[in-house]
């Protein structure tokens, strides 16, 4: 039971690893249309791009403290 919470929690991976895939799309398309807002669009995906990595550490150190804690 404890391996399918760890497996559960460390899926947030995907979640952001498609979350940072569709922003980065979104970015490079909003640069094409105006690339003289290029700056401030770069600073919202990586901004973006942070919350949703943090997103899935957390995730991995659920999963990791649901094994090693069992």
């Amino acid at each position: 039971m404890v391996a399918i919470g760890a497996g559960l929690a460390v899926l947030t991976g995907l979640g952001a690893g498609i979350g940072i895939g569709v922003a980065t799309a979104k970015a490079v398309e909003a640069t094409a249309r105006q690339p003289e807002a290029s700056g401030k669009i770069q600073t919202n995906l990586l901004i973006g791009c942070a919350l949703a990595e943090a997103t899935a550490i957390y995730g991995f150190v659920i999963g990791l403290l649901l094994v090693i804690m069992k």
